[in-house]
């Protein structure tokens, strides 16, 4: 692979962000109500799940896992 290709598969900080940015807005409307974001200083998604027990805090290191722990946090109350 020349240098050109790579460059052309690397994703830039730009759109990293905007990858992000699409995975937050993507969980949010899959889940309404949760808050959803990416720890820069932790490098993991995280979700505050609102319950009748009171907000709970999840993280996961991948959308698919975070996805994974809201459900298990929303259906635990």
């Amino acid at each position: 692979m020349d240098i050109m290709s790579a460059q052309r598969g690397a994703a830039g900080p730009g759109d990293q962000a905007a990858v992000r940015a699409n995975t937050v807005q993507g969980l949010q409307e899959q889940f309404p109500g949760v808050r959803v974001w990416y720890g820069e200083a932790t490098r993991a998604w995280w979700a505050l799940v609102p319950s009748a027990n009171g907000p709970r805090l999840v993280e996961a290191p991948t959308p698919q896992l975070l996805r994974d722990a809201i459900i298990n946090a929303r259906s635990q109350g």
